[in-house]
């Protein structure tokens, strides 16, 4: 999984690479791009690490329905600083899209 989503980053990166480095129209297109790279591998990254916290902490709950309690909040914690970065993603997505205009 991880070696396909790299290829797959890596084929994208090296074909944009060219729009990046150009000036004037094909510049804007290259700023688009990388805007909409930007926040679509940041909510996929973050839905990825939500599901899998979210899928280990119920399995937690499952094995021993006492420790609810005390998995709910580093839970709660994890899923809160994931979110941060999916907003980071976004943040410098909306930073690029700000560039085009």
């Amino acid at each position: 999984m991880k070696k396909k989503l790299m290829l797959v980053l890596g084929s994208l990166m090296t074909l944009a690479s060219p729009l990046f480095a150009a000036d004037g129209e094909t510049a804007t297109v290259g700023l688009a791009l990388g805007a909409g790279v930007a926040i679509g591998v940041a909510a996929l990254g973050g839905a990825i690490g939500q599901g899998r916290a979210a899928a280990a902490a119920l399995e937690g709950i499952a094995r021993n329905p006492n420790a609810a309690g005390r998995l709910l909040m580093p839970m709660i914690l994890g899923l809160a600083l994931i979110e941060s970065l999916v907003i980071y993603g976004l943040v410098i997505a909306l930073m690029l899209a700000g560039k085009i205009a």
